[in-house]
């Protein structure tokens, strides 16, 4: 509707270093929307890397720690049995 309404309406496009003339209004909304579709997917892109490299970083520490809460350190608890059969065992 509105480029209907409009369609007639020329204006001048002064872009600091061209200046067109007679370019139809339409023309100029519509890349104006498109241009500040390309911006903000830009913004959107440099934002999501922005949060992924921070919850990357969190898994990498988050697994860390969860590897070190795992492992028991002494190993005392792997072979229980081997103690014992150790300590009855002789050498001659």
């Amino acid at each position: 509707m509105f480029a209907s309404l409009n369609s007639s309406h020329r204006v001048t496009l002064r872009l600091g270093f061209v200046t067109l003339f007679g370019v139809p209004l339409t023309v100029v909304v519509f890349g104006a929307v498109i241009l500040g579709m390309v911006v903000m997917l830009g913004a959107g892109v440099q934002s999501d890397l922005k949060v992924r490299r921070i919850l990357r970083a969190r898994l990498v520490e988050e697994d860390r720690e969860e590897r070190e809460r795992a492992v028991d350190q002494s190993q005392q608890d792997l072979f229980p049995e081997s103690d014992a059969a150790v300590s009855n065992t002789r050498v001659d």
